[in-house]
């Protein structure tokens, strides 16, 4: 009898099981804004309906010079007729596009860098078919982050999640304007976290990986999860492959985004330090266990590095709790703050653990915004010089690394640069002193004086000009 009864009370506990799975899970999941009963609901479907209008297509326009010479744009040619060879440029604008998405009700956009860089002119176009003319308040290269701006009241904007909670496996919607078709929608899930890619133009630590469709044109746009939440800023693909996209955790956004708005730049923090691997034999003599940490090979004066005590030698291996694996996961973790953060170090120090606190400082010379006149981009501007990242011809043509010069995409007819001798396909090295290796350290340049020294490189050869942006 004690088992029928056993066997009754086990049927009645797993039937009360299933009619609160079947009764009160929907219940449950009313509450959440998208997830929703997967029988009779599509969750996709209704973010695509309902927040599409606040995702955007960015067309941008570029005026370029292009020879239109028929031995084309030949450097023999062009050393041997010198600036006759000009007759045979021309002007035109070239067309590019992108996607982004409104992040506030008073028109704050945020898109990627590399869709906006270097544009005259950028147009966005909402779902609904209105165009808005859109102004650059700031851009990150680092980050490949940018905020653009239009005119307007109350827009439809998209919430921000806390990416470092997005798990591998967790549904995502990707929402762009790939090869120009507009608002498409693709799903697919996170299928890794903290890629790190470096190839080509892209080089970046701490990206997602979803295999939702991601295809040129898409950049700049949203990777939502089913709360409707951006949780990335779709970045990059391997066009090789199929299913592998790559997106910026929002949460790096989030960091730079206020910063880009009042600022036009980021006060990225600086500790003050250079670094370099930890080998095995430096590890044993220095009384490290393994080999996971970063080495302190310098440390710069008056840095905040210096005054929170660090030295030449020291071992990092935690920061702020967390361990490093290496010395390019430590720059990584730095890179990430900003001017003003506390950060907490463990370090050993001849053969002792001990813990370093620090307040990272604001990169020199990105203090603020370039008054007007002293920064380089307006100095270049005012000599008749237009300048972008080096292409892969002049790259080799001169051997220069990635990281070095940007390159003069045009010189204007009578300008102060053209008398000087400046040509087209010059590379700048150096602005005033100061190194240049990407378009953001022109920024770093002070012309207040109205002088200008360019180390230019040219046919592999390095030289000065000089020049004034005012007579």
């Amino acid at each position: 009898m004690s088992n029928k009864r056993s066997i009754a009370l086990y049927r009645f506990s797993l039937f009360a099981l299933l009619a609160a799975v079947v009764f009160l899970l929907p219940q449950a999941l009313a509450g959440t804004a998208y997830a929703q009963d997967p029988f009779t609901d599509n969750p996709v479907a209704k973010i695509a309906r309902e927040l599409s209008p606040a995702v955007v297509n960015v067309d941008v326009e570029t005026l370029v010079t292009r020879s239109m010479s028929p031995f084309g744009d030949d450097p023999v040619f062009r050393q041997f007729f010198g600036e006759e060879f000009k007759r045979f440029s021309r002007t035109i604008p070239m067309q590019g596009r992108g996607s982004g998405f409104i992040v506030s009700k008073d028109g704050h956009i945020l898109t990627n860098n590399h869709v906006v860089d270097g544009a005259d002119k950028i147009t966005v176009t909402f779902s609904d078919g209105r165009t808005f003319d859109a102004k650059v308040l700031g851009k990150d290269p680092t980050f490949d982050l940018a905020v653009i701006k239009v005119e307007g009241k109350d827009l439809p904007f998209l919430k921000l999640a806390d990416s470092d909670k997005t798990e591998v496996g967790e549904w995502v919607v990707a929402i762009g304007n790939p090869f120009g078709l507009e608002h498409t929608v693709t799903v697919g899930v996170i299928s890794a976290k903290n890629r790190s890619v470096h190839d080509g133009n892209v080089n970046f630590d701490g990206f997602l990986q979803t295999d939702a469709a991601i295809n040129p044109g898409n950049s700049g746009g949203p990777l939502l999860n089913l709360r409707g939440e951006v949780v990335g800023i779709n970045t990059a693909i391997v066009p090789y492959a199929q299913g592998i996209g790559f997106a910026i955790p929002v949460n790096m956004a989030k960091q730079v985004m206020s910063d880009l708005i009042e600022f036009g730049k980021v006060r990225r923090g600086w500790l003050g330090v250079t670094i370099q691997p930890l080998t095995k034999e430096f590890a044993e003599a220095y009384g490290v266990e393994g080999e996971k940490g970063a080495i302190v090979s310098d440390v710069m004066r008056d840095s905040p590095a210096e005054k929170a005590g660090l030295k030449r030698g020291d071992v990092i291996l935690e920061v702020d709790g967390s361990a490093i694996k290496d010395h390019q996961e430590f720059v990584m973790k730095i890179r990430q703050m900003m001017a003003g953060d506390k950060v907490a170090l463990t370090v050993v120090r001849q053969k002792n653990k001990i813990e370093v606190d620090a307040t990272l400082g604001e990169m020199p010379g990105s203090q603020g915004r370039p008054v007007a006149g002293d920064g380089g981009p307006k100095a270049l501007k005012d000599l008749g010089i237009r300048v972008g990242d080096l292409s892969d011809e002049v790259r080799k043509q001169n051997n220069l690394k990635s990281d070095e010069g940007v390159m003069i995409t045009s010189v204007e007819d009578g300008s102060m640069a053209q008398r000087a001798g400046i040509r087209e396909k010059d590379v700048i090295l150096e602005m005033n002193g100061v190194r240049i290796a990407g378009l953001a350290d022109l920024d770093r340049v002070d012309a207040g004086s109205g002088s200008v020294v360019l180390l230019l490189m040219r046919d592999s050869r390095t030289f000065f000009v000089s020049v004034r942006t005012r007579n």
